[in-house]
């Protein structure tokens, strides 16, 4: 069957694809507030608690599991090299205070962490919380102003919110997922998801320009045009970004959420561009003529 008649007689009915996700979205976010009093599982960074890193090659859920019960909301994580995957150390993470979290360490271990052999690091609540607060804060405006340069460049209702709806479902999906996978988020995760909103909206405003100020061709012909840029650009960064989480997956806890996110929100706009939005602009093209 040809591809165009095809999508000229269901792309009301695709809707239906990414509308189905989004209101699963919404009830899984809802059970999750519900039995957790948050939005989100937050990890240390944004809560508070101590990190210590040990440079000895240790297996990490032995040391969870002798250790949960004398250190509150306990997370360990092997540290590999880069070149020969080799251990090279453990990372704990706490919401216990430092002191005591060295002391349960330094008992179990049998020997002193020092300079040499660790490194630890101490986050305050109160100054956890304000990072937290900001960084949603920042979300916030650069996503106003997202809008508002959306409306400005297009001035037009109903495709500016197409392009605002699309950011926002590539987020609000993002994060619903990670809460199913069970991923706490920290500052750099907050920071991957600023990175999205530009992700999401660059192929967004290609795929609106195409279809609204080009003349000269058919609709179908507009829309597949800007696919085949757009998902270009789209599978090159998500390739880019798979592979650099792949590589450094293993000894950057920081640079793998970022990464993890951004996959998985990619993964997610290509869905809501070229399904959601698509269909969204088409159907405003049509009832125009």
């Amino acid at each position: 069957m040809d591809f165009a008649k095809f999508h000229d007689k269901y792309y009301k009915n695709l809707l239906l694809i990414p509308l189905v996700l989004l209101v699963l979205s919404f009830a899984y976010m809802g059970y999750f507030y519900y039995e957790n009093g948050e939005f989100t599982k937050k990890d240390i960074s944004l809560t508070g608690g101590t990190s210590i890193t040990i440079y000895s090659k240790i297996d990490s859920n032995q040391l969870k599991q002798s250790l949960s019960d004398s250190l509150d909301n306990l997370d360990t994580r092997e540290l590999f090299d880069l070149i020969s995957q080799e251990q090279k150390g453990v990372i704990l993470s706490t919401t216990t205070d430092s002191q005591t979290a060295k002391q349960v360490l330094e008992d179990f271990l049998g020997y002193d962490l020092t300079d040499k052999n660790s490194s630890i690091e101490f986050t305050g609540s109160d100054l956890s919380e304000s990072f937290y607060n900001q960084l949603l804060i920042a979300i916030l405006i650069a996503f106003l102003f997202m809008a508002i340069v959306v409306f400005v460049l297009f001035r037009s209702l109903v495709p500016s919110l197409a392009v605002v709806l699309s950011a926002f479902t590539d987020i609000f999906m993002t994060l619903a997922f990670i809460n199913l996978i069970g991923m706490p988020l920290s500052s750099a995760g907050i920071v991957a998801f600023l990175m999205l909103i530009g992700y999401s909206v660059d192929t967004d405003i290609l795929l609106t320009t195409r279809l609204l100020k080009r003349s000269g061709e058919s609709l179908n012909r507009r829309i597949f045009g800007a696919f085949k840029t757009g998902i270009t650009m789209t599978l090159t960064s998500l390739l880019a970004v798979t592979f650099a989480f792949l590589v450094v997956r293993s000894f950057s806890v920081v640079l793998g959420q970022i990464f993890s996110i951004l996959i998985i929100g990619l993964a997610f706009d290509l869905l809501n561009t070229w399904v959601t939005n698509v269909s969204i602009l088409k159907w405003y093209v049509m009832e125009k003529k």
